[in-house]
This record gives structure tokens, sequence and C-alpha cells, in this order.
């Protein structure tokens, strides 16, 4: 069997004007993985990312670490089939019309801006989130210049079976990625339906890593949302 970990990105910059970079617990949250599987003589065949900066910055932060230690890391292939679906794009264009239709999506969004503390504004931004994303999801809110939700389930299925049908056996893979694709392989894995496939991604800490087993014939969950890596909780972030 071989083995595939599909990590999510660490923490982005949110709140600011370009959420798609590392912050600063980010780097270290990217660089503390690194050091982990450093110290557990991880060697990997094969290294992918999906195309956004706070992914391929994970993949090269991490990569980064294990090489300081003496820890062969090969180079990173870039895939577009786990880019993460366009959940900014969707809040984007949808929030606006909600606040003016919806009373449930405008106090949620009142929650949200009378917020002051970090932790709240997590908090109360999660809730918008959710409610939006799902609606979207369920083909509520339709949005034709968007990649539907289960065109995005469709295209990170693909990479996916690209990917674990390819290379002989007792191969070691990771994939550096986001909530979303991480959510599809537990879909491939479990058959989820949809609606939890969605619920799974909201549960993806930064920098987690989720282990597969798989062969030519089968994908198996070997692990889920794993942080030995983050021994400090304030490390334990989800945004």
């Amino acid at each position: 069997m071989s083995q595939l970990f599909l990590v999510r990105h660490g923490q982005a910059s949110f709140l600011e004007s370009n959420y798609d970079r590392l912050s600063a617990k980010g780097e270290a949250q990217s660089r503390m993985l690194g050091e982990y599987w450093a110290r557990h003589q991880m060697v990997f065949d094969r290294v992918y990312s999906g195309p956004k900066v706070r992914q391929t910055e994970t993949a090269r932060i991490a990569g980064e670490a294990c090489r300081s230690e003496g820890i062969p890391w090969p180079e990173s292939t870039v895939l577009r089939e786990f880019d993460e679906f366009q959940a900014e794009a969707v809040l984007e264009k949808s929030l606006p019309g909600l606040l003016e239709t919806d009373a449930h999506v405008r106090q949620l969004h009142q929650d949200f801006k009378e917020s002051e503390a970090r932790d709240d504004q997590f908090r109360t931004f999660q809730r918008i989130f959710e409610v939006v994303i799902g609606r979207w999801a369920k083909g509520e809110i339709p949005l034709p210049e968007i990649e539907p939700w289960p065109d995005f389930c469709q295209r990170v299925q693909k990479g996916l079976a690209q990917l674990t049908g390819n290379g002989g056996p007792n191969q070691r893979i990771a994939i550096f990625s986001s909530g979303g694709p991480v959510a599809v392989a537990m879909q491939r894995a479990l058959d989820l339906s949809s609606e939890t496939t969605l619920r799974t991604a909201w549960m993806v800490r930064n920098s987690s890593y989720s282990e597969f087993l798989f062969s030519s014939n089968r994908f198996t969950l070997s692990s889920y949302n794993a942080s030995p890596h983050l021994t400090d909780a304030a490390f334990l972030t989800y945004r």
C-alpha cells in the first residue's frame, strides 16, 4: 500500500486585503510540520500543491525545514486540481443581495461587525461563511460565473484518481492544499454525501494532515485532521 498525506495550508491572512498569503503564525505552523516530519524521518517520493500562494508557501516552508535537517524533499509540482473552491468570490457576489433580503444573514453580519476581539471575529465570520457557502453548495444561490460545488468536487476527485493511479507500490505522496480538497478526499474514502463533505471541510485545522492508504483499486482513510506538530494550543487555528 502507498500513503497519501493531504495537508491544509497554514493560517492565511484573515481580514487583510490579501487573504492568499500566510500569516506569521501560518509560516510557523508550516515550519513546525516540516520539523516534525524531519524528526520522524518522513521521506516523500512526490510532493504536490494547489496553485494558491498559501498552498505553495506551506509546501515550500515545510520542505525547507526537512532539507535543513538532511531529509530529502522533492521539488513540488503545482496542480490546479487541488485549488480550493471559490469561497471568497461566492461571498463577494452573493452577500450584498442576501443582506437586503435575508434577515438571518443580516443579523449574522451585524454580529460580525460588532465583534471586536479577534476570536469573536473568527467565530462570527465563520457563521456567515457556513450559511452562505452551504446555500451556494446546495444550488440555492446561482452564480453561473463561479465553478459550482459539484464541479469542484469532481475536479478534486479527478486529481486524486490521477495521482493514486500513477507510480509503483509503497509510494509516499504529500499534497498541500486547502480544507475543501481535504473534505473531498474524505468523501472519496468514506462515500460521504455532498452536505457532509462540506461540513467536514469546516473542521480542518491549518497545517493539519489527513493520511490515506491507497493502491490501484483502494483508497482508505488512515487518519484525519492530525496535528501532532502543534503542541501549543495557540497554533490550533481554523482560518
